[in-house]
């Protein structure tokens, strides 16, 4: 590759990571609004569906998140009637953050997802998990599934 190949806009991996990353919410926003759900608002419920009730920082984590940036997004959730936010006896500092009845049957709801986004994209669970994978990597964190 020559150097001017090296500053070619289709060459870089930064674009490529940001155009993937629009249009991955660009295809999960029809799928998600009927749960009344947005992008952001469906990872925070798919991690206290592995584990509720989580602390904010804790969660925060997990998702990549500054807790700053998360919290407006719990409430929204709590306002839906999805999520609760309740201070831990132990340690008033630790906002813990649960799910409601209501937020427990969203999850049923959300069983369809996955493979509506594969029905969207074209990809099978094996070409997304390879794909995931590798973004994992690159990313340095954890595998996840769809």
């Amino acid at each position: 590759m020559s150097d001017d190949d090296l500053l070619r806009l289709e060459n870089q991996l930064c674009f490529a990571v940001v155009t993937a990353a629009r249009n991955v919410v660009a295809v999960y926003r029809p799928v998600l609004e009927p749960l009344g759900l947005t992008h952001p608002q469906y990872l925070v419920m798919l991690a206290l569906w592995e584990s509720s009730p989580r602390a904010l920082g804790e969660l925060a984590d997990e998702l990549a998140m500054e807790p700053a940036t998360l919290s407006p997004l719990v409430k929204r959730l709590e306002a839906q009637g999805r999520v609760t936010r309740s201070r831990r006896a132990t340690d008033e500092r630790v906002l813990d953050i649960g799910l409601t009845d209501e937020g427990r049957a969203l999850r049923s709801d959300a069983l369809d997802v996955p493979r509506r986004i594969m029905a969207s994209t074209g990809l099978d669970a094996a070409e997304i998990a390879r794909l995931r994978d590798a973004l994992s990597r690159f990313a340095g964190g954890t595998t996840r599934s769809t």
